[in-house]
């Protein structure tokens, strides 16, 4: 998707006297007319949008910039990537997993209907307008538990692979309603933006929007104890905007940064 390797051909001409030569690119009029919207691989984007009711989940590598900025990167990179990427799938699907037979397979909520490299990160969209209250928290609680577990795992195992690796894994969550790009290779929609804010929210790793997401009701009482309730402004989005955060983590931010939240 977005790649296109063009026949290029190299011609050299005279400027006009003559007196310098340069070198000018060449392509038939079929190579140069291959470079259009179809290389993004989303089909007819002029075909009319489907709405989809939808849980957006964004994952992103703190630190993977640096990371890609080290020496020889093209060594390190893929070699990272591939590992994770592995690892991440499985962990959504383990964490998901309630019980499995030879036949069937048992899930507390449903997996994701996309899933998007963005670059230094996954975008995941669950379809959740069959998913009630207790499904969509089943998807929070394993959701911290992968952002638990690269720290904990997958960190210190892929420090042994390659030079300073991502340190920690970010989890950003909202819901709302998304639309299809094309033939549905893409989706648009705010609750994507607003995951991506959620992502980067102060010094935080995890946090999720309360729009659309009742831990006080769906979530086990001993579970949602753990999470506070609390009001932070969201760039782009608004400066009073109800989100849920880790209270481990809140507890553990610096003075400066708690100031960022206020109680509702």
């Amino acid at each position: 998707m977005g790649r296109i390797d063009l026949d290029e051909q190299q011609k050299t001409v005279s400027l006009e006297g003559g007196q310098k030569m340069i070198k000018l690119l060449t392509l038939s009029n079929d190579e140069f007319d291959r470079f259009n919207p179809d290389i993004l691989g989303l089909g007819d984007v002029s075909a009319p949008s489907t709405q989809v009711e939808a849980l957006a989940a964004m994952f992103d590598l703190s630190g993977f910039t640096n990371f890609c900025g080290q020496v020889d990167p093209h060594l390190a990179v893929p070699e990272y990537l591939s590992r994770f990427l592995d690892w991440l799938f499985s962990e959504i699907k383990e964490g998901l997993l309630k019980e499995s037979n030879e036949e069937e397979k048992v899930l507390w909520a449903s997996l994701p209907f996309l899933a998007k490299f963005t670059g230094d990160g996954v975008l995941f969209l669950w379809d959740t307008k069959n998913m009630g209250g207790a499904e969509i928290c089943n998807v929070v609680t394993s959701l911290w538990e992968i952002r638990s577990n690269y720290s904990q795992e997958f960190y210190p195992s892929i420090r042994r692979v390659v030079t300073n690796p991502p340190s920690f894994l970010r989890c950003g969550m909202s819901r709302g309603m998304v639309f299809s790009v094309g033939n549905g290779e893409d989706y648009v929609g705010p609750c994507i933006n607003i995951a991506a804010r959620l992502q980067k929210l102060s010094l935080l790793t995890f946090c999720f929007s309360r729009r659309g997401f009742d831990v006080e009701q769906h979530m086990p009482e001993e579970t949602a104890t753990k999470y506070a309730l609390k009001v932070a402004p969201l760039r782009g989005i608004g400066e009073d905007e109800l989100v849920w955060v880790r209270q481990e983590e809140f507890d553990g931010l610096p003075d400066k940064e708690k100031a960022l939240f206020q109680s509702p």
